[in-house]
């Protein structure tokens, strides 16, 4: 974009290949992968493992994962699942007969629930993606040797990573039932967590990931260490059986997709949220083409281009509530297909029909919104990372523990904690979201994938991108993605440029629908990142918003991306060239092969 330069970094360039992702040391790992003649796959799945213990407060083998690729010979993208089901024999029921107290008046779950863990899905994630789409050239052993030896011989906390272990103290101290077992993670006097520069090691997970190299996804999901998660969950109350473990199954997926100014983005379907950024685009798309604003020459931040924004994030929350839930689960128990579903919420019909409700002057209320299409069944959240290589080939991946440290407890003989994913159910019966046994919930992780549309139906990589951060997701794809198609920023110019994120307003009152997100509640804030100018921020609280500037440590509301694009100008002379960008929130960094 001409003129634009509040980027703090330089765009990385490469001819071979890239990995960019929130810690230089797991990075590193990933170039090491590609070196040694593996693809995009493997090395993202080396970076996923070095960022379990170098940043262990976003993520850990105790989380789950999402991934897409894009194939160059195929000129498709594709999608897998690995996010974890609840517990076979938990219910409402059983809640409300035996812990009622872990029930709050909005039906959800109290703070602290056990009840949120559930089964972990990212090594079955890592090693189903390796089964099928990695190269053959390097092992699982060779993969994950670089984060064993992390763990095992140690690491320095970066600065980023140092803040968010310091926000977890309080959680990792309330949630172990023994102060030995918070060395692992608090290691200082009175355990306290480590600072930026600090040296760490954590021999029990790298004892962990060993078995795992050389055992695979069983290693994990059967023998001693699912015996470990079973022992430390059962003292606690948790109905999570070595069955539930041993049953655990990744998802392979067709991902979903909607196109404008003349690209498409890609992501995964529900249970993942991606699903909320093509409905903003979309909106966004019908408004244009209606004439109801003119989105070329809408000025990047300004109060008329983030009330857009805003309102059409609103909506498409709004629908997520409906929308995002474990389509598998209903499908094999209730013989009910919502793919029809979704084909219908990204219809032009539908987008022409819901972008009527945006104004220009004023802001909608959520009890005023309803979801958009009837459910016919009832009624008739991290790390983000990407690679491309040699091939042309591209992965998007994002693995994550959910909140910081995830549940807070620690599996203390392995070295790592466990996610509370399942804190996005609503305990509401009448919610296709709500908790039932062996289900998975909405999940705010999203890899994104940008492809160009070619005239004989096949698609060209435009870019493979992420960002990080809960409910923030789906909304940072959208603005980076219009960041660079709309506004012509390269990859870090993209990442750099301020953002927003709406999250509900915590005095209003919670619908008890879908997940916690920006619309559950009767009213959405608006948070605005600083750099974003004071007199937009009148503007948009005199046109009713709920505006709040977020600076310095703060601005972690607005997540941490990555980008990998692939070029295709004259200035290429037909090479294959990659340019990348990782996000100055953060402690990464991007890296050519």
């Amino acid at each position: 974009m001409e003129g634009f330069n509040s980027s703090r970094r330089s765009t990385v360039y490469s001819v071979k290949g890239m990995v960019s992702s929130t810690q230089p040391l797991a990075t590193a790992a990933g170039i090491k992968i590609l070196s040694q003649g593996g693809n995009c796959v493997d090395a993202c799945v080396a970076v996923s493992a070095c960022l379990c213990v170098v940043e262990p407060s976003s993520t850990g083998i105790g989380g789950d994962c999402y991934s897409l690729l894009y194939k160059e010979s195929d000129k498709k993208v594709y999608g897998i699942n690995g996010t974890g089901r609840s517990a076979s024999r938990l219910s409402i029921d059983y809640l409300k007969k035996n812990h009622p107290d872990h029930i709050l008046p909005s039906l959800r779950f109290k703070d602290d629930s056990i009840f949120k863990i559930q089964i972990p899905g990212a090594i079955a994630g890592w090693c189903d993606a390796i089964a099928a789409w990695g190269s053959g050239n390097v092992t699982l052993s060779d993969i994950l040797a670089p984060a064993i030896d992390l763990a095992e011989n140690g690491f320095v906390v970066s600065e980023v990573s140092a803040l968010l272990w310091k926000e977890a103290e309080i959680k990792l101290k309330a949630a172990q039932n023994s102060e030995k077992d918070l060395s692992i993670f608090l290691p200082n006097d009175r355990f306290e967590a480590p600072i930026k520069g600090q040296y760490m090691r954590n021999e029990r997970l790298a004892a962990t990931m060993r078995i795992i190299s050389e055992k695979g996804k069983k290693g994990f999901y059967e023998g001693e260490i699912a015996d470990s998660i079973v022992l430390e969950l059962s003292k606690r109350g948790s109905l999570i059986t070595r069955e539930d473990l041993k049953n655990h199954t990744s998802t392979f997926v067709e991902p979903i997709s909607l196109s404008i100014l003349g690209h498409k983005l890609w992501e995964i379907p529900p249970n993942g949220s991606g699903v909320i950024a093509l409905l903003t685009l979309g909106l966004i798309n019908e408004l244009d083409k209606s004439g109801a604003i003119d989105l070329k020459n809408m000025k990047h931040n300004s109060s008329e281009y983030i009330h857009l924004l805003s309102e059409c994030l609103k909506l498409s929350f709004k629908d997520s509530d409906e929308y995002v839930n474990d389509y598998e689960f209903f499908a094999k128990n209730h013989n009910l297909d919502q793919m029809k579903s979704i084909e219908n919420l990204l219809s032009e019909d539908y987008l022409k029909s819901r972008s009527s409700l945006f104004k220009k002057s004023n802001v909608m209320r959520n009890t005023d919104v309803k979801h958009g299409i009837p459910n016919p069944m009832f009624k008739s959240d991290t790390v983000y990372f990407t690679a491309s290589d040699s091939n042309g080939d591209a992965c998007s991946f994002i693995n994550s523990v959910y909140e910081n440290f995830g549940s807070g407890v620690i599996i203390p003989d392995r070295g790592f904690a466990l996610q509370n994913r399942g804190g996005n159910f609503n305990l509401n019966p009448t919610s296709k979201n709500c908790l039932e046994g062996n289900k998975r919930s909405y999940h705010t992780i999203i890899p994104g994938m940008i492809t160009t549309p070619r005239n004989d139906g096949q698609e060209e990589l435009y870019a493979s991108y992420g960002i990080m951060g809960g409910f923030n997701q789906p909304q940072a794809h959208v603005q980076v993605y219009l960041n660079m198609l709309l506004f012509g920023m390269d990859p870090q110019q993209a990442l750099d440029a301020p953002r927003i994120c709406l999250y509900p307003d915590p005095k209003g009152t919670d619908s008890g629908f879908g997940s916690d997100g920006p619309a559950s509640r009767d009213a959405t804030c608006i948070g605005i990142e600083d750099g974003i100018s004071s007199a937009v921020v009148e503007e948009l609280r005199n046109l009713g918003h709920q505006a709040k500037v977020f600076a310095n440590e703060k601005r972690t509301l607005f997540g941490r991306g990555q980008i990998i694009r692939r070029e295709s100008g004259p200035e290429t002379k037909g090479h294959l060239v990659y340019s990348a960008g990782s996000d100055m929130r953060g402690d990464g960094a991007a890296v050519p092969l």
